[in-house]
């Protein structure tokens, strides 16, 4: 399987189920974090959420299943944007779908005037923290509690938006 082999497109709010079936089974590969629906109420209507945020939610499927998610919003900062709900089940790693993932969000925020891209991922996905640091993203310094059923600790990261950029 390769990137090619994944496609992306603007998620729709029907896309809630697939999506929380991504995140859940995810979540499933790192001890003690759980699932739980009532902590992702953007699920409900999650391409309106990011629309309401000045922003867009892709969803990529393989063979027409959901396998993959990533979401883009501006933040209170104009030429800065926040990369959310970056999930790739693992039968769609490894052929380059992260990377074509991330091309396609940074060519969005630059398309809208971004010079900046930030986001929070958590402390347990190390294989996360590795891609993003592989592709421009510096890990600020300290971390946030988030106040979930999985004791969640998030690292910030930070990279540039420069035209040279993959």
């Amino acid at each position: 399987m390769s990137s090619t082999d994944v496609r992306f497109r603007p998620a729709t709010d029907t896309d809630g189920p697939s999506l929380a079936r991504v995140i859940a089974t995810v979540f499933a590969d790192y001890p003690n974090c759980h699932f739980v629906p009532e902590e992702f109420p953007e699920l409900d209507a999650p391409a309106s959420h990011y629309a309401a945020r000045d922003g867009r939610l892709w969803i990529a499927t393989l063979d027409s299943d959901v396998v993959g998610s990533f979401a883009l919003a501006r933040t209170a900062d104009a030429d800065v944007f926040e990369l959310f709900k970056v999930y790739l089940l693992p039968r769609a790693r490894g052929g380059g779908t992260a990377r074509a993932m991330l091309r396609e969000a940074l060519a969005h925020a630059r398309a809208r005037g971004g010079r900046r891209l930030r986001l929070w991922t958590d402390t347990r996905f190390a294989e996360g923290h590795r891609f993003y640091e592989r592709n421009g993203f510096v890990r600020l310094p300290g971390s946030r509690a988030v106040p979930d059923a999985s004791d969640t600790w998030e690292f910030a990261y930070s990279r540039p938006l420069d035209p040279a950029a993959p």
